[in-house]
Order: structure tokens, then sequence, then C-alpha cells
């Protein structure tokens, strides 16, 4: 594996891996908010609770005096009476009939005031029990949910630094990636020019074998014309002392 390869690979590694991380991340970031969202949503939905409660238990801690006092009026009539026409007072026994109607009636709205209280603190302990339970549910669910942003945050958090690590770390991988193309296209920048130099010489020694041969070729016609000229002129010697020679011999 070249440098270059090595380089690249490890890049895209890196890459990769933030990429990863960044998705993580995002995905936790959202679903933090989202528990933030239900969170803020528990505790408005929680206060109106509160609030509803508050309201109830005051309506029946200013109601239940006022039924418990009308009871008691109701029971103070009903004695009275009831000794009244208990007496053995001839004078009263005409009123008899009419006295029993009004204490059936005094004993039917004993009952009924009776009855309603029971009811109102029927009423009140069961909406504070429920109150008391959805407000125990809601502290549960409240610290579920504060516990989760907390972990998501945490590791959100987390996710962004190993990120930002591994951002710094590819930025490095990049620039030595850089510095080895650089350096790779230094290095084919000085195969060109070699190869550019190297077609020059042999052009230039093909250009001067070119002209030793042109000049070898020059050499060799003027030493052929040498060899010529002087044959020449050992033949007109030769010729010139044969003459001479027949001349003497003819004198003789």
């Amino acid at each position: 594996m070249t440098k270059k390869t090595e380089k690249e690979a490890e890049s895209d590694k890196l890459g990769a891996k933030i990429d990863s991380m960044t998705a993580r991340s995002s995905q936790l970031k959202e679903e933090a908010a989202a528990l933030q969202k239900a969170l803020a949503d528990l505790a408005a939905s929680q206060a109106e609770l509160t609030k509803l409660r508050q309201k109830e238990k005051q309506a029946y801690e200013q109601s239940k005096p006022e039924m418990e006092a009308g009871l008691e009026g109701v029971k103070m009539a009903l004695k009275i009476l009831r000794e009244y026409y208990a007496k053995e007072d001839k004078a009263h026994s005409a009123a008899e009939g009419a006295g029993a109607s009004v204490i059936g009636l005094l004993e039917v709205v004993e009952s009924d005031f009776a009855k309603t209280l029971a009811e109102m603190s029927a009423t009140e302990s069961a909406s504070e029990a429920e109150y008391e339970q959805e407000t125990k549910e809601s502290e549960i669910e409240k610290a579920t949910k504060s516990k989760s942003v907390e972990y998501k945050t945490k590791e959100y958090k987390q996710l962004d630094a190993a990120a930002a690590e591994a951002s710094s770390d590819r930025d490095g991988v990049q620039a030595e990636l850089t510095a080895v193309l650089d350096y790779n296209k230094h290095l084919l920048d000085a195969c060109s020019a070699k190869a550019e130099t190297y077609g020059e010489r042999k052009a230039r020694r093909e250009a001067e074998l070119a002209g030793l041969k042109e000049a070898m070729s020059i050499l060799e016609s003027q030493a052929v014309l040498l060899q010529r000229g002087a044959a020449g002129r050992r033949l007109g010697r030769g010729l010139r002392h044969g003459g001479a020679g027949a001349q003497l011999a003819a004198g003789a």
C-alpha cells in the first residue's frame, strides 16, 4: 500500500466515523429535546392538577363546616322538639300530630345533611388519594425522563467531542495526504523534466554524430583527392625521368 493510498483510506475511515458519530449525536439531541418538552408538559399538567386539587380542597373545607353546622342545628332542633313533645302536658296533646310531622321532616333533613356530608368527605378523600397517586406517578415519570435527558445529553456531548477530535485528526491526515500528493507531483514534474533533458541530449548526440559523419565524409573525400594528386605527380616525374634516359641513350 502506497503512502497516498494509506492516507486516503485513513481519511475515509475517519470521515465515516465522524458521520456516524454526528448522526448519533443529532438523534440523541432530538430525543433529549423531545424529553425536555415532555417534562415541561408534565410540569404544566402537574401544576394544573395541583391547582384543581387546591380549589377542590378549599371548597370542601369551606362547605364541610357549613354542612356540619347545619346538621348540628337540625339535630339540636330535633332534640328540642322531641323533649318538648315528650312532656305529659295535656295542653300539648293537640299539637302532637303537627309536631310529629315537623320532627319527621327534620329527620329527613338530618339524614340528607348526614348523607351529603359523608359523600363530601368520601369524595374529598378519594380526590386526595387520586391526586397523591397521580403526583407520585408524575414524580416517577419526571425522574425517569430527567435521568434519560441527563444520559442522552452526556452521550451526545461525548460524541461531539469525539467527532471534533476525529475531525482534527482527519485534517491532519488530509494535510499529510496533500503533502504526499504535492511530493508525488514534484516527482512527476522532475521525471518529466529529466525525460525532456534526455530527449534533448539524444537529439544533440544524433546531431553531433551526423556532423561527425559529415566531417568524416569530407575528410575522406579530401584524402582521396590528395592521394590522386600525389599519384599524378609521381607519374609525371616518372615520365620525365624516362624521357631523359631515352635522350641519353640516343646520344651515345
